[in-house]
């Protein structure tokens, strides 16, 4: 099967084409990680977006259910050097072809990823069109020219939960059995779904707590009425400045539970504190970006999905203390209010996939819940 790429400026690549027949648009972004891209593609995170991994040789573990970070992949499509047509893993169930085929995701395989990274590193993220059934390339250039931009674009009430519900399913130790978050006190927490991922859930259960999710529209009066004894704030996808309903929400809840943030949350929660947000040229994609804890002055490596960022500048030295930095740019990527139960980070502490330095931000909304219950009363 063939298959092409457009990108807004003309640029074209042609390859292979695997996946689904059809046609998908979004913005281009590459991910740096050397696995894990069964968890990428169904991030929330990559609504809206083609994602090129940067790694060569993809889908030679094949695909299982254990590692869906969703029920569905959320990326638009799917860009690669080399797609393996061996799965050979004792988890796998179907191949990354099959996979995407049965959600109706195209896959270009055979172009030179080096070449598109720069492109895209030189000329920043950009929207594309990959086919694997149009070919006339001024008939797709005028369809992705057509096409929304990232910027102004509310995702999150895309992929949201339609409906509340209960999640219970700790982290699992896949070789031995067994679960983690055993013994623990028991706290309630109230996740905002913004595209929240498996994993994170299976955090805050590691924590020995409950966990309520609600669709990213809840009120704040609706979700004090659950009695949480936290609230976190998940990642998802687009620009945060449209999603204005969860800010006012933040705002709302402010000083009232403990509230943890991450990604989007942590750029909502950026906004609700009166901050501003802005776009990164190509954003921050894979799992390996340092980032220096101030308060502690250790660099941890960590997992990252994200094409906007706060502006530190727009924050109130006054309320906010800065927790974290990005090695690679300065970028901002944590912060804590200095008087209310509140912080949040840009990156990924739950990894799936990435590294776990930065696990320990779990265990600590759990210390700062219980510190929370203990001031109340």
């Amino acid at each position: 099967m063939q298959a092409i790429l457009v990108l807004e400026d003309g640029r074209i690549f042609r390859g292979r084409g695997y996946g689904a027949v059809g046609e998908r648009f979004g913005e281009v972004v590459f991910n740096t990680a050397l696995s894990g891209y069964q968890e990428i593609l169904t991030d929330p995170s990559y609504s809206g977006q083609i994602v090129c991994l940067t790694y060569p040789h993809i889908g030679n573990y094949g695909t299982n259910p254990l590692d869906s970070e969703a029920s569905t992949p959320f990326a638009e499509g799917l860009i690669v050097r080399e797609l393996a047509q061996l799965a050979s893993n004792w988890r796998s169930v179907e191949s990354i072809s099959d996979f995407l085929a049965d959600y109706g995701m195209p896959v270009i395989s055979d172009i030179d990823t080096r070449a598109l990274v720069r492109h895209i590193r030189t000329h920043g993220s950009m929207r594309a069109v990959l086919s694997t059934q149009d070919f006339d390339e001024q008939s797709l250039l005028r369809k992705v020219q057509a096409s929304p931009s990232m910027v102004g674009l509310d995702l999150a009430s895309r992929v949201t939960t339609t409906a509340r519900y209960d999640w219970s399913e700790p982290s699992e130790d896949i070789y031995h059995g067994g679960a983690s978050g055993e013994g623990k006190l028991p706290y309630h927490v109230v996740a905002y779904d913004f595209g929240i991922k498996h994993n994170i859930l299976r955090r805050l259960v590691d924590t020995g707590s409950t966990v309520t999710v609600v669709a990213a529209t809840t009120s704040a009066a609706n979700v004090l009425a659950l009695k949480p004894d936290g609230v976190f704030l998940s990642n998802g996808p687009g620009d945060p400045e449209p999603v204005d309903y969860a800010v006012r929400n933040i705002r709302d809840l402010l000083g009232r539970v403990p509230i943890f943030g991450i990604c989007l949350g942590h750029q909502l929660t950026g906004l609700a504190l009166g901050g501003k947000t802005y776009k990164l040229k190509f954003g921050h994609h894979g799992g390996n970006h340092p980032v220096l804890n101030i308060e502690t002055n250790k660099v941890e490596i960590t997992a990252h999905n994200h094409g906007f960022a706060v502006d530190p500048d727009s924050l109130k030295d006054s309320e906010v203390i800065l927790t974290h930095r990005n090695l690679n740019d300065n970028t901002l990527e944590g912060l804590r209010h200095r008087s209310l139960p509140l912080f949040c980070v840009q990156y990924h502490p739950e990894a799936s996939p990435g590294p776990h330095d930065s696990a320990y931000l779990f265990d600590r909304f759990a210390k700062l819940m219980e510190e929370f219950k203990k001031a109340e009363g």
